[in-house]
């Protein structure tokens, strides 16, 4: 896949214009402050809906004004195609080739994988953030479990209330806590099946890119032993054995302490946890090594390369190692957003972004 122009309109601090994109590797550079993040949210936005900056994506929307848009024109193996996503009154709407679509069937249609210095968080935070990331790398590839995965919250949100109010005996608490194991049991079976595929694209990625004496795994921890042979009628049995062990302390807490909501996702650095003993320099790149891995993922299975966007690159990278990560990319044939406070020495097409304008590109 290839964007070939990005249209804004009232997105944070940046003007209103168009932006046609010609090149495998854009460089969109300046000073701080300038909106060179927000053109890397803004493609993110116009693909998936979301924004990686925030989770109230109203927050985009430019000072003073109540309306947003952002559009892509981009071109797949079979032609050219365009998505839109706009919000007004705070609420989104979502374009395909000009009509008005949901979105579940927006998303996934442009795969989009983004890496910022906050990215770092998928190590050092909560076991939710992590969550985040796996069940929307997901998603992209399949939009069922984007299905169950908003089916799972409803149900979650209904048997808690039901828990905390002691209706645990009612016969609609039974119906639904049988439809909250088959919903949350699909998604610990499709989370353990992505984490088996991305565990050895990720050992490989560091190990080619970044340390060839180290292994880097990717742990998946939920309440039952994965074997090569587990179904998904035998992770239904688990999980009705589990809910019946906590039953009485979910009772006494009035909330629901079994499924992939309390899942774990661990990095292990020669079987070490990375939260606790990698360096600042081992964790950046063991993110990047996730993010790299996803290429594999998606375009083994969309039969399409991602768009990459990286925000922010000299931060993380000398450059010796920029440029080892960008060949890379460059022979897997992925088209690479990039933002930076200088220009690079890597032949790209350059964008100047002062005051939230992109001036016309230059080539080096």
């Amino acid at each position: 896949m290839k964007v070939l122009s990005i249209q804004l309109n009232h997105v944070r601090n940046l003007k209103n214009q168009e932006i046609i994109i010609s090149s495998p590797i854009q460089v969109f550079y300046g000073k701080n402050g300038q909106g060179k993040t927000s053109i890397l949210e803004a493609i993110y936005f116009a693909a998936t809906g979301l924004s990686f900056r925030t989770k109230h994506s109203s927050e985009m929307i430019r000072y003073t004004k109540n309306t947003l848009s952002c559009s892509l024109g981009y071109q797949d193996q079979f032609s050219k195609k365009s998505l839109s996503v706009s919000i007004e009154n705070e609420k989104k709407q979502f374009f395909f080739l000009g009509k008005k679509i949901s979105q579940m069937e927006f998303y996934g249609n442009l795969n989009v994988i983004y890496y910022i210095p906050e990215d770092v968080m998928l190590i050092n935070g909560s076991p939710s953030v992590r969550r985040l990331f796996m069940d929307r790398e997901i998603s992209q590839i399949n939009v069922f479990y984007l299905q169950q995965l908003k089916k799972f919250s409803h149900l979650l949100k209904i048997r808690n209330k039901y828990l905390k109010e002691k209706l645990y005996q009612n016969e609609e608490f039974l119906i639904y806590e049988k439809e909250f194991v088959e919903c949350g049991s699909y998604l610990i079976e499709q989370r353990n099946h992505y984490l088996q595929l991305m565990s050895s694209f990720i050992k490989n990625i560091y190990q080619n890119l970044f340390d060839k004496e180290k292994e880097l795994q990717l742990q998946y921890k939920t309440f039952i032993e994965f074997q090569n042979d587990v179904t998904l009628s035998k992770i239904q049995e688990e999980f009705w054995k589990e809910i019946k062990k906590k039953k009485e302390k979910e009772i006494q807490y009035g909330f629901s302490m079994v499924g992939p909501h309390k899942d774990e996702f661990i990095f292990l650095l020669e079987r070490q946890d990375a939260k606790l003993y990698a360096s600042q320099g081992e964790k950046k790149s063991i993110i990047f090594s996730l993010k790299l891995s996803e290429i594999d993922i998606l375009s083994k299975n969309k039969k399409e390369m991602p768009i990459v966007l990286i925000d922010d690159v000299t931060s993380y990278f000398d450059e010796e190692r920029c440029y080892s990560v960008l060949q890379y990319l460059y022979e897997k044939k992925v088209q690479v957003f990039i933002t930076s406070t200088e220009r690079l020495k890597i032949e790209a097409d350059y964008y100047r972004i002062e005051k939230g304008e992109v001036y016309e590109n230059t080539s080096s």
